[in-house]
Parts: structure tokens; C-alpha cells; sequence
């Protein structure tokens, strides 16, 4: 799996995640404030697609996992 994949894996489970712990009729509702962290992964995704640089790539190919699309 290339490090690419492994970046939209982890975005998507993201913003699923945190918006089920912030939608209040959630059955895991937590906090709203856990929609911050939505708007956070949606800025560095948008940062990325800009740049073509993502924080997250650049540590997972430190780790070893091989770049690519």
C-alpha cells in the first residue's frame, strides 16, 4: 500500500470519526467541538492538494511505506 492510500485512508476515517463523536443525534456523541477536528483534516487536505505536500505523506515514507498514487 502506497503512502498515498494510506493518507486518504486515515482522512476518510477522520472525518467519520470525528463527526460522529460531534453530531449531537450520534449515538457516540462526545463534543461538538470534535467538528473542529473535521474542519481541520478538510484544511490540510485542501493545504495538500495545493502544495502537493502533506505532513502525514513525508512521516509515513520516513516509516517506510512506499510513495506513489
Amino acid at each position: 500500500m502506497t503512502s498515498w492510500r494510506v493518507v486518504r485512508i486515515f482522512a476518510g476515517f477522520a472525518v467519520l470519526l470525528s463527526l460522529a463523536l460531534g453530531i449531537p443525534g450520534s449515538p457516540v456523541f462526545v463534543s461538538q467541538w470534535w467538528l473542529a477536528f473535521t474542519a481541520f483534516v478538510g484544511l490540510n487536505l485542501l493545504q495538500s492538494g495545493l502544495t502537493k505536500w502533506c505532513m502525514l505523506e513525508s512521516i509515513l515514507r520516513k516509516l517506510g511505506i512506499q510513495p506513489g498514487c
